[in-house]
């Protein structure tokens, strides 16, 4: 989803998506954007920025990048919101057959349940270009206008018929109903700490308690004040994680830690607007025929893939359940090659169950890598893979709380910054990493801090060893709910190419890849999904 229709010639995906809000910001912003982020550089919850050597224009692309239109008017009655039964979508210039390479522009109208048509933005789209008998589609970017309409481009890779298929993911007046809560009630889910220790008589104490991330309100008083808690402080991420006080044992004695639970404080309402999610809408469903190029060969990609590179809108597109990348030119790797690629190397792969997949993935692909048993719960790991005959050691960690998890001992769970710290690196050492689904319910400040502590983590292992290969994994779509939704995984992940755009790392885009296949959409996608993301990975362990 964008903001605008600036063109920018091979831009980045951020540059894509705030491209007309940087227009708008040079000549009177919308909701006065300017103003609000000389207002937030100067405000004490903003202060960390500086201490990571974000500047005040860097602030400033980050508040741009993650802008979002919404309602003009106060609204008083659901039927005010957009209605995806209403809402309907046209090609624009519709031709008798289009050329590989050439561009197709679809306009969405958003109209509310009264069929009047919507005169703001802020509506949250996903649309792709399909074919169901070759097994092909492509990721189609989305343009915000202001003013209730919605532009949409696709590139045309593949020879053959293709249809516009449009989904009203969430209403604009329901993003307002996710930015809400997830400014003000990030507490909605919780977690559980386990005390234990000696009792008398040579007993055993155990206690349950609630904790969660302490950071300047946003509904975490709820949890009490003053004394009412027990503060781990990071040492080195600086980072607080809070636990309710046990009854008889100290806080030295936190042993355990799982998902708690979720509160649903959402009104009636709140709740009829979140109901109209992921709704497919009307429009033209002409066949689109599409021929093959003979100058305009879209598919070949030449560059070798290297670290800095842009991701385009569309990132790559698949045919016959192949995904062929725009980023660089990628492979696809069989066993042997997948063993080849990996072999000498220490990989270490940090972050949710979503890149466990990857690491469950190579255990199974590769033939004398054996996993260890470390005799740890297997949902947040540590897990580790060995081949001793290709010198092949693959390590998998989660990330540090927060973590919706079944019960873990709180020691391995490690902060992914802490974590690169103490890596040496090197030419033998590939260490990737994801961050997002467990943060959708936190302020964006929050997610942020996160993300630049392993941002100057990263740009110091860069700097000792050059030669390391780092890749982050985006975020897939799938949530689709007020805990866990695509507006929220959005967000962050415009947060996340913003702080890393300039560090000299790969980043693989899974969002495209996973918002545009033809599975029913999972935070945690099929094997088809997977192994073409695996080839990109190996494509850039292994450029060839």
């Amino acid at each position: 989803m964008g903001n605008g229709r600036k063109k920018h010639p091979s831009p980045s995906f951020l540059s894509q998506h705030c491209a007309g809000l940087q227009n708008y910001s040079n000549s009177g912003s919308p909701a006065g954007i300017n103003s609000e982020v000389s207002e937030m550089s100067q405000s004490p919850i903003n202060s960390f920025y500086s201490e990571f050597g974000i500047l005040l224009d860097d602030y400033s692309r980050l508040q741009q990048a993650v802008y979002w239109d919404g309602p003009d008017r106060s609204i008083t009655n659901v039927s005010m919101s957009t209605s995806p039964a209403h809402t309907t979508f046209i090609i624009e210039n519709l031709k008798e057959n289009y050329q590989t390479g050439e561009e197709l522009f679809v306009t969405v109208h958003a109209k509310d349940f009264y069929n009047i048509s919507k005169r703001y933005g802020g509506d949250f789209f996903q649309a792709k270009l399909f074919w169901s008998e070759t097994k092909a589609s492509v990721f189609g970017e989305v343009v915000d206008l202001h003013n209730g309409s919605y532009s949409v481009r696709f590139l045309l890779p593949w020879a053959g018929e293709a249809q516009v298929a449009v989904r009203l993911i969430h209403s604009s007046e329901a993003v307002q109903v996710l930015k809400h809560h997830r400014d003000t009630d990030s507490d909605r889910v919780y977690f559980n700490g386990y005390y234990e220790g000696p009792g008398p008589n040579k007993t055993r104490l155990s206690e349950t308690v609630m904790c969660n991330v302490k950071w300047d309100k946003n509904g975490f008083e709820h949890m009490g004040t003053e004394n009412c808690c027990c503060d781990y402080k990071d040492p080195h991420t600086k980072e607080i994680w809070r636990c309710q006080r046990p009854k008889s044992l100290p806080c030295s004695a936190l042993v355990y830690h799982s998902m708690g639970g979720y509160r649903n404080r959402l009104t009636d309402r709140e709740k009829e607007l979140m109901k109209q999610t992921n709704k497919d809408i009307n429009g033209d469903k002409s066949i689109i025929k599409i021929f093959q190029s003979h100058g305009n060969e879209t598919a070949d990609v030449a560059e070798k893939c290297h670290p800095g590179l842009h991701t385009p809108v569309p990132a790559g597109f698949y045919l016959n359940d192949v995904w062929t990348s725009f980023v660089c030119s990628t492979r696809h790797f069989t066993t042997q090659a997948t063993t080849e690629c990996l072999k000498d190397k220490h990989i270490y792969m940090m972050g949710d169950s979503t890149m466990r997949q990857w690491f469950e993935f190579f255990v199974k692909e590769v033939p004398n890598l054996k996993q260890m048993n470390l005799h740890v719960q297997y949902q947040s790991g540590p897990l580790l893979a060995v081949d001793v005959e290709d010198k092949i050691d693959l390590h998998w960690r989660a990330h540090g709380v927060p973590l919706r998890t079944e019960k873990t001992k709180i020691a391995n769970l490690h902060y992914i910054s802490n974590e690169i710290d103490d890596l040496a690196g090197g030419p033998h050492t590939v260490i990737m990493f994801n961050l997002g689904p467990h943060f959708t319910t936190y302020p964006l400040d929050f997610y942020t801090y996160r993300v630049l502590t392993i941002r100057k983590a990263v740009l110091a292992l860069l700097q000792r060893s050059p030669d390391t290969t780092v890749i982050i994994k985006t975020i897939n779509t799938g949530y689709k709910d007020i805990f866990g939704s695509d507006w929220y995984s959005l967000q962050l992940d415009r947060v996340l190419r913003w702080a890393f755009q300039d560090v000299g790392v790969y980043i693989l885009d899974v969002w495209q890849m996973t918002a545009c296949h033809y599975s029913k959409e999972n935070i945690h996608p099929g094997p088809v999904i997977i192994k073409n993301e695996i080839d990109i990975l190996l494509s850039f362990i292994c450029p060839g």
